[in-house]
């Protein structure tokens, strides 16, 4: 019953949004040829999206102190407490967080702006976007998924579909609240990111995941955390692996601009991409029900396995089996991956 209430809702969705309707990907099934890296093309759509954010708050920032040097009527302005708090928030990470978020993040989930922009832009360098072929995908037992499935992009060499990108503005946003909210609270940094990923384990086992697609996806859940990583990393240093990353925005002289412009292109968007996004290496858990689980690894093992055979000649059932194993922490830290045995892997379906 509730595959037939999915399918129903996937119906009625796509009508509605037909070019944004983007819930599930499918890495297995490789692209005929190799994908154009869109990568810093993404980064220059954020990093202008972020300025607009910025300039914004930027002239907020004016107006109130103008209020506070009386430099405009005082009907446009409140009394000098309010007047001061209000640019302490505006001068605040939340702040610029927020409307960080507004203009990547917003949008009904799971539809975001960042989301369809990456499903409908004109990418310069082509060929940008890959969609399997019914016939072809793993979702071919499971109808209703293919009705949702976003193409893959290839950014900074790895390979994802573009619901990735959605869940890292999105998702990624409601992550940075649960972790601010906690610390708020009381709890230490470990402890609020333990609940952010807990929050987003629950979305992947109902509403996100097996309640709608029957899959609960790792993938998803480090495009999350990643997201955080980016919301964090707007005004402040963060840590990815053993290396410190300087913040993407700094106050000067109380007015927001970028910390190191120059650098954008490697610092803003490149260091938080990773293969953790590609459901194919990092494999996501498929439920039993109707056999879908098994219907899916047969479909890789015939339609699948002799293209990654092809594409990876030098690489080994061992080598691809590293791989997964090393995408279960992201840069060493936890992000909520989830265990199983019954992982669809390249190593064990391909390379038995």
């Amino acid at each position: 019953m509730y595959r037939l209430k999915a399918l129903f809702l996937c119906f009625i969705l796509l009508a509605q949004f037909p070019k944004a309707f983007a819930f599930e990907t499918d890495q297995y099934n490789l692209p005929p040829v190799p994908l154009a890296g869109i990568g810093d093309e993404v980064t220059d759509y954020a990093a202008d999206n972020i300025e607009k954010a910025f300039e914004k708050i930027n002239a907020k920032i004016l107006e109130r102190q103008d209020c506070l040097e009386k430099k405009t009527k005082r009907g446009n302005c409140d009394s000098v407490e309010k007047e001061t708090a209000k640019l302490k928030y505006l001068r605040s990470e939340t702040a610029i967080a927020k409307e960080v978020f507004r203009l990547l993040g917003d949008g009904i989930p799971p539809f975001t702006n960042s989301g369809t922009w990456m499903e409908q832009h004109e990418f310069k360098a082509q060929p940008a976007r890959y969609k399997t072929s019914f016939d072809d995908t793993i979702f071919k037992a499971f109808p209703s998924d293919y009705l949702m499935i976003s193409h893959t992009v290839n950014l900074y060499g790895s390979q994802f579909g573009t619901d990735k990108i959605a869940h890292f503005f999105q998702q990624g946003f409601t992550y940075y609240k649960i972790v601010e909210r906690a610390k708020a609270k009381g709890l230490t940094e470990e402890q609020s990111t333990r609940k952010a990923n807990e929050w987003g384990q629950k979305t992947e086992r109902t509403y996100y995941g097996n309640l709608i697609s029957g899959l609960y996806s790792n993938g998803d859940l480090a495009a999350n955390f990643a997201g955080m990583k980016f919301y964090q990393g707007l005004t402040r240093e963060i840590k990815i692996g053993g290396k410190t990353r300087a913040a993407i925005l700094i106050l000067d002289d109380g007015f927001w601009k970028f910390n190191a412009p120059e650098t954008l292109s490697e610092n803003l968007l490149k260091p938080l991409i990773s293969d953790h996004f590609n459901e194919a290496l990092n494999p996501s858990i498929f439920i039993k029900l109707f056999r879908f689980d098994s219907t899916v690894r047969k479909i890789v093992g015939k339609k699948s396995c002799p293209q990654w055979r092809e594409n990876f000649p030098n690489m080994t059932g061992d080598d691809f089996a590293a791989v997964t194993e090393n995408l279960k922490l992201w840069h060493g830290e936890n992000y909520g991956h989830r265990n199983s045995d019954r992982f669809i892997t390249i190593a064990d379906t391909c390379f038995e």
